[in-house]
């Protein structure tokens, strides 16, 4: 009897500690495990992180953060870390916690405006995913991707359409390039590539004058029309004569793109550069800057006119005058003359 009730109080006593170990086990995977009070936190993840920076973020989120250490390390998350954009909610458990950073690796959205060197590119994509700046500039200089993917040197900045992108955060500085030269390819597909080449022109032509009218002017529907014009010039062999692509060659020649040039004045005129379309007849050899997709279009698409001429308009600011002689355009650009003199606008 006496021997019963020994083994009866053993058979307990292990089921109690079974059922503490099993609460424990328990608790460790599947009770709430957050110490923050916001209902989300982001977290990212570098590529080849350590366990021991894992550890440094989760004490910082985590109310248990060994408990979650060491289910990580049972289930091989800690051997086989994914780099990336993560969101963790309030209240999750260590074994969601897991499940989330093995595989909810979330994209990012990455965009880019109009940039004039691939040094400011670089540096603008730098701010969204994990590849550095030196990395990209180094990447994105690289000559021969271009030439094993026929860009020309000179159409390298075409080759980046400014847009929103979806991105891994933790995208290389090649695979950023690679998804650019694709979205290039299929950008220049179907009706765009029929429409270049009833025009005559190459996609990398298309660009560049595309950059030059995106500079002239900022109102998406005036591009067309500014687009007619130059096309008019080019058919009748008439020099572009544009005041962007002057600044542009100050720019390159002095290396300093942050370089703000409100007037051109004649003596700008003179500098020989081949992006000067005042000296030099045709179009520049390249870009001017990342055209948008509307400028772009908008050569695809111009304006039917006899237009040859255009000038500031200074009772409607973002659009301009245009004129078919240029008798017609001094007149015109007499008023923006007398506006800039009452401005005082020099430089």
């Amino acid at each position: 009897m006496y021997l019963k009730k020994i083994v009866w109080a053993i058979a307990i006593i292990g089921v109690l500690i079974g059922g503490f170990f099993a609460y424990t086990i328990y608790s460790a995977i599947f009770n709430p495990n957050t110490a923050f009070d916001s209902d989300k936190v982001t977290l990212y993840i570098p590529s080849d992180s350590e366990p021991a920076y894992i550890k440094s973020v989760m004490d910082t989120l985590l109310t248990d953060p060994e408990a979650f250490m060491s289910l990580a390390k049972r289930k091989g998350y800690l051997s086989n870390i994914k780099a990336g954009k993560f969101s963790l909610t309030k209240d999750m458990n260590n074994n969601d916690i897991v499940n989330r950073l093995r595989s909810g690796n979330e994209p990012v959205r990455v965009s880019f405006n109009n940039q004039e060197s691939i040094a400011k590119l670089a540096g603008r994509i730098a701010t969204q995913i994990e590849a550095d700046s030196i990395d990209l500039v180094k990447q994105l200089s690289a000559l021969d991707f271009y030439k094993n993917n026929n860009i020309p040197e000179a159409g390298i900045l075409g080759m980046y359409l400014p847009n929103s992108y979806e991105f891994y955060w933790n995208t290389s500085a090649e695979q950023f390039q690679e998804r650019m030269l694709k979205e290039y390819q299929k950008f220049w597909s179907g009706d765009r590539k029929e429409k270049a080449e009833q025009l005559g022109m190459s996609p990398h032509e298309v660009s560049t004058l595309a950059s030059v009218v995106h500079k002239e002017s900022a109102k998406v529907d005036e591009r067309p029309r500014i687009a007619g014009v130059y096309l008019n010039r080019l058919k009748q062999g008439i020099a572009l004569q544009a005041d962007p692509t002057v600044i542009f060659a100050i720019k390159k020649h002095t290396g300093n793109y942050d370089t703000i040039v409100k007037r051109v004045l004649y003596r700008d005129l003179e500098i020989d550069s081949p992006y000067n379309t005042y000296k030099y007849a045709g179009l520049p050899p390249g870009p001017i800057t990342m055209p948008d997709i509307s400028a772009i279009d908008g050569v695809l698409n111009p304006e039917k006119h006899d237009y040859l001429f255009f000038v500031a308009d200074v009772s409607n600011f973002g659009y301009h005058k245009f004129a078919k002689t240029l008798r017609q355009h001094n007149e015109n650009k007499k008023q923006y003359i007398a506006w800039l003199r009452k401005q005082k606008i020099k430089r």
